[in-house]
């Protein structure tokens, strides 16, 4: 049974001065449809997005729209103003307020706050709000998972499973969870993958560049060596990826014998034995840390050993800088100790790329003292070799840093600090702005770093490749560490009692004094209001759990095949669950409106 078209792209063809940027590209979007997009930073990814949205008019398409399809857009930037609420900027959507309200409530997001002062997670979060308020038929995403942590992330990927979108995204994992289908931009070429969505990327990836090198045998050596360099030689990084694979597994289990000899000598009252002493980067020791009455740590103990690949994750403003500080005892503990290793040198990789001189060129940058050789490892390079290594250009060595993108800027930034001399790299979001190449040239050259490593991200693939273990900031002071990846952390993961009661404190009520009358409200619910305002949250809880049920029986990729008429039977179900869902959802808002306003 096939679904008709919402949108057919024809012949799309787009340029930059003289130079072709896209060109006549075809594509068809059909109901269910979710695409992700790939392709290299600067390839035209986001410049597709903004034209299927209308934002950039192309040099010539031809084209076919749905008769009142309704597309909604999340630009890769989006920004509340200083003097609007978020309310406000949620309602220039079109939408109506209890639509806006209930996407401000799921993202614990104050309506009547101001654009001043928010933090990129609170902007992004807003523009989410914004874009999936109201109804949709097509949404076009642009990196919609930057300054999200990972609660969000996967919140998100909950609330995309069932609607029809393109989406713009280096986080690999939310990529594979939400796609199933694939759009590859490539030199101005798009090439399309319908049996499978991210997760048959380096598959799909891989059998084109072999059919492209074999058209190319009758080329001369150097388009073959241009190619080659181009996609970095796909076949061998993968041997080279599953090398890795085999040493960090090797590491983990290093890792879990010494977490469990610590648990066991913290049991016996014992110390640290010589042999470990000897490689310590740091001995934690039972630290608590708290700011303003806010338990950041508690009672928390590790030790890192010099090659660990720690990661720390977390939500935003739950403490994962303060822990790192601790951690390198670049802050002091309330309670407990941490002692540091010998001879401890530190580099600080921060998202803010806070090292690069714009105004100066990339070799400048990197040569900051003059000459043409930088030193890596106690070997001199020549600074235009290294920089081919970050898969910049020879020409690009005397641009100017103000002309990069940002993943451009994040490469080179990654390039200086590995120029530095030190035995702890600590990287704070290292993935922002960065394309899938890159990421694995990134992975590359950590890999090969024979440091010790402090990750701080919210890219949960990026964690279960580099990582030997996971330290979760979960809130309220709790702290816990990990063997292995994220889906290591995951499986493991366990709470103390306590620690979901002081997340859902008892609501106190104050008793009313003696002789004292209740306050008499202008406005009041009548009996059969109150009763719906009272058992509506229960309702609407069993509700969203069925439709999580559904939704997880729709998102089997071979039940259409193997049953069509059960799955357009669940599928209707679905949608008049969905649609009772939003009308108790709006009933509940209006009365909560309605008790607000008295």
């Amino acid at each position: 049974m096939s679904t008709p078209p919402l949108l057919i792209i024809k012949d799309l063809k787009i340029s930059f001065g003289d130079k072709p940027l896209l060109q006549g590209l075809e594509l068809t979007v059909s109901k269910g449809d979710r695409y992700c997009l790939v392709g290299r930073n600067g390839s035209g990814k986001s410049t597709l997005i903004k034209i299927l949205s209308g934002a950039v008019e192309p040099d010539h398409i031809d084209c076919y729209i749905e008769p009142g399809l309704k597309i909604r857009y999340l630009p890769q930037e989006s920004f509340v103003k200083e003097d609007q609420t978020i309310l406000d900027f949620v309602l220039e959507s079109g939408c109506e307020p209890y639509e806006a309200l209930s996407y401000l409530d799921q993202l614990d997001l104050d309506p009547k706050r101001l654009g001043k002062g928010l933090s990129g997670g609170e902007n992004r979060k807003s523009a989410l709000a914004r874009m999936l308020s109201g109804d949709g038929d097509l949404y076009l995403l642009d990196e919609p998972t930057n300054h999200l942590d990972m609660a969000t992330i996967e919140w998100l990927e909950g609330e995309l499973a069932r609607k029809t979108f393109i989406v713009i995204s280096h986080d690999r994992k939310f990529l594979t969870n939400t796609s199933n289908k694939l759009l590859w931009l490539d030199r101005g070429l798009l090439h399309t993958h319908k049996k499978g969505g991210y997760a048959q990327f380096d598959t799909f990836y891989e059998a084109f560049l072999q059919e492209e090198e074999r058209q190319m045998e009758k080329l001369d050596v150097k388009l073959k060596e241009e190619l080659h360099w181009l996609h970095r030689g796909v076949t061998a990084r993968r041997k080279r990826n599953q090398g890795r694979l085999r040493a960090l597994n090797q590491l983990r289990d290093i890792k879990r014998g010494v977490l469990q000899n610590q648990a066991q000598k913290v049991k016996l009252g014992g110390g640290i034995e010589s042999d470990i002493s000897s490689k310590l980067v740091a001995n934690v020791v039972g630290i608590s840390k708290s700011y303003e009455g806010k338990e950041i740590v508690k009672h928390f103990s590790t030790r890192i050993l010099r090659g660990d690949r720690v990661g720390l994750l977390g939500a935003n403003g739950a403490g994962k800088t303060t822990l790192l500080r601790l951690l390198m005892g670049l802050e002091k503990p309330d309670e407990g100790k941490v002692k540091l290793g010998a001879k401890i040198d530190l580099i600080y990789f921060d998202q803010m790329r806070d090292s690069l001189k714009p105004s100066e060129t990339l070799w400048e940058n990197l040569c900051e003292t003059g000459g043409d050789q930088v030193l890596i490892g106690g070997h001199h390079r020549h600074v235009v070799a290294y920089l081919k290594d970050f898969m910049f250009e020879d020409k690009q060595a005397k641009s100017l840093v103000s002309t990069l993108s940002g993943g451009e800027k994040n490469r080179l930034a990654l390039a200086k600090a590995l120029t530095q001399s030190g035995n702890v790299l600590v990287l704070d979001e290292p993935t922002n702005d960065l394309d899938m190449d890159t990421l694995d040239l990134l992975q590359d050259i950590l890999s090969d770093y024979e440091g010790t490593l402090l990750i701080v991200s919210h890219d949960r693939d990026f964690l279960d490749r580099m990582t030997t273990s996971i330290i979760a900031v979960e809130g309220q002071g709790y702290v816990q560490e990990y063997v292995g990846g994220y889906d290591d952390y995951l499986r493991q993961r366990t709470y103390p009692s306590w620690f979901f009661k002081k997340l859902a404190p008892e609501k106190k009520v104050a008793s009313p004094k003696p002789n004292q009358k209740p306050a008499q409200n202008s406005k009041r619910l009548s009996y059969n209001q109150q009763r719906l305002y009272d058992t509506l949250p229960d309702i609407i809880e069993g509700l969203i759990k069925e439709r999580n049920t559904l939704e997880t029986l729709l998102n089997d990729s071979e039940l259409y095949t193997k049953d069509p008429n059960k799955f357009q039977r669940l599928s209707e179900q679905l949608e008049k669950l969905k649609k009772d869902i939003e009308e108790k959802e709006k009933n509940w808002l209006e009365l909560e409106l309605f008790l607000s306003s008295t």
